[in-house]
Order: structure tokens, then sequence, then C-alpha cells
């Protein structure tokens, strides 16, 4: 007997957020497979909220910084929540849809107990939605990890740091402080 999963499509999954089938559910969307969200720790929560102030000071009007909401990417039946993500400002247009791929600058994710996840399965959806650039913060080890080059089978390009300055692609005269995004 073989075993089949239903996948979800997006408009499947929006549908049951508004007749409230996923009300008071922390879930995202990936790959078609509704996801339960780990719930946020204290570090977590603190880390990320400081990295986005910081990001929002240091680009301005150049881009938006949406923190913990969804973008989604359609060719991946996927709506993921990112912790932050770098988004091109359109204004009223995100109340009718969120950020499609490319909209987006650079995505972010804070990880502790997810850490699998973002770096296996979030990163080959973005890669395969071209983001051209993701970062993990491993918070277990003060590290970011560095994911750039997309292709449709995964990142290309990947680099590990703990110190110094990050030029993102997007912005390469914006130099963003490691220490700052790791929460030290």
């Amino acid at each position: 007997m073989t075993v089949t999963t239903a996948k979800w499509t997006i408009e499947d999954y929006h549908h049951m957020i508004a007749a409230g089938i996923l009300s008071g559910r922390q879930v995202e969307l990936l790959n078609g497979e509704i996801i339960d969200r780990v719930p946020e720790e204290e570090y977590h929560a603190y880390s990320s909220d400081e990295a986005g102030e910081y990001l929002i000071y240091l680009l301005g009007d150049r881009a938006k910084i949406r923190q913990a909401k969804p973008i989604t990417l359609p060719q991946s039946s996927s709506e993921p929540e990112p912790d932050i993500a770098v988004v091109q400002r359109l204004g009223r247009d995100y109340r009718q849809h969120h950020p499609y791929p490319e909209n987006i600058f650079w995505l972010i994710e804070y990880s502790n107990s997810s850490l699998n996840k973002d770096l296996e399965v979030k990163s080959k959806i973005y890669a395969a939605a071209n983001i051209s650039e993701y970062w993990v913060i491993n918070l277990q080890t003060a590290q970011l990890i560095v994911f750039r080059v997309p292709t449709a089978e995964g990142y290309q390009s990947q680099s590990t740091l703990t110190q110094g300055e990050i030029n993102p692609l997007a912005f390469p005269d914006v130099a963003v402080s490691i220490k700052r995004l790791i929460g030290d």
C-alpha cells in the first residue's frame, strides 16, 4: 500500500486561514505542507527584534524590514514566515499580497531548535525561488551562515562568519555588523 500526503496550494492555505481552521496555530506552508512553527524563546525574540531595528536604521527608506511576516513563493507552494525579510518598499501593494521572490532583497532566520529546518528545508525553498541571499543566525554557536548563488538545487555558496561586517548583495555599500545581528 502506498501512502500519499495531501499537498496544499497557497490558495488552499489562504482559504483555511480565512475560515479560521488554523486559528491559534503557529504554522507556515512549506512545499505544500502545513508545518508547525516552534514558539520563539526569549533569546530568539530579543535577537531578531534588535536586528530588525538595526536594519531599519541602516537601510532607512531603501528597503522595508518585515519581521515574522509571510512571504509568498508560488513555485514551491510555500508561504514561510522568516524572522526578517528585507523587501522592496511597495506600500499598499502589500495589502493585496505578501512579498514575492522578485520583491525580496534577502531573508534572515534566527535558529535554535529549528536549525535543521532552516539550513536544509528553507534554504532549498529559498534558493529554488531565486532569492539571492539568505542568512541564518545560529543562536547555539553565535554564527552567521550566509547562503548565496541560488540554483534550483540549492545555494552554491555557503560561508560561516562570527565577527566583522558583511555587505548584503543588494546593498554593497552597507556594512552590517555581525555582532549586532547575532545579538551580542
